[in-house]
């Protein structure tokens, strides 16, 4: 007998898009790996484009379904992944703790940011590497925690080698997106009988949120 067809969204509150950004090289694709599978490799395989994952969380009794797109650092994919700034609903901004020019980097990313993604997207910043010896290390916490304090968002030292931090900084970011789409929510319903404001744009980033679903 076939199984009766799933029904959508049954098994999850959320949808959050989440998007790691950072020079080539910084390690967001194994922070992503250590985080959707548990695992961790040596094998450094450069990113092509872009790619994703899905791991379903629960946080205060809700299910949310992470949906991560892992993008390339290089310039010459740049333009592929500026398409998917617009749908994110959090970015997480990664340097490399060993190597100062992708640290001075983040702000270049910042820019991109604000050009390409939506105005109230979260953004969280995030020092990977932080196992490595302090003798390697090029960018000290205080100046990771100063720049983040800059830019007022959170920031982590991480490592998915020793699976430093990982869990925590998905979970504090999810977190803070799922706040605030339960505070978006819970204004909706006022705001639907205000018929005489046309095509307001918070509606155009939404639909672009919406339409941005991956299907598998």
């Amino acid at each position: 007998m076939a199984a009766p067809p799933a029904r959508a969204r049954a098994d999850y509150d959320y949808l959050i898009k989440l998007l790691l950004i950072g020079d080539s090289g910084v390690g967001k694709s194994c922070l992503l790996l250590r985080f959707s599978d548990g695992s961790f490799t040596t094998s450094f395989i450069t990113t092509i484009g872009i790619d994703f994952k899905i791991r379903t969380i629960e946080l205060d009794g809700k299910r949310i379904k992470l949906q991560i797109w892992d993008t390339a650092g290089q310039e010459r994919f740049r333009t592929i992944t500026t398409a998917y700034y617009r749908g994110a609903m959090g970015i997480l901004l990664v340097y490399d703790v060993t190597d100062e020019s992708s640290f001075n980097n983040i702000r270049n990313w910042i820019r991109n940011i604000e050009q390409h993604a939506s105005d109230n997207v979260n953004k969280i910043l995030v020092g990977n590497k932080a196992d490595m010896d302090e003798s390697k290390r090029a960018v000290p916490t205080s100046k990771g925690q100063a720049l983040a304090d800059e830019y007022g968002i959170k920031f982590f030292e991480t490592s998915a080698k020793a699976n430093l931090n990982v869990e925590e900084v998905f979970f504090s970011i999810a977190k803070d997106i799922k706040q605030r789409l339960a505070d978006t929510d819970s204004k909706a319903e006022p705001q639907a009988i205000k018929i005489n404001q046309p095509n307001q744009a918070a509606g155009g980033v939404e639909a672009t949120q919406k339409s941005a679903c991956c299907g598998s």
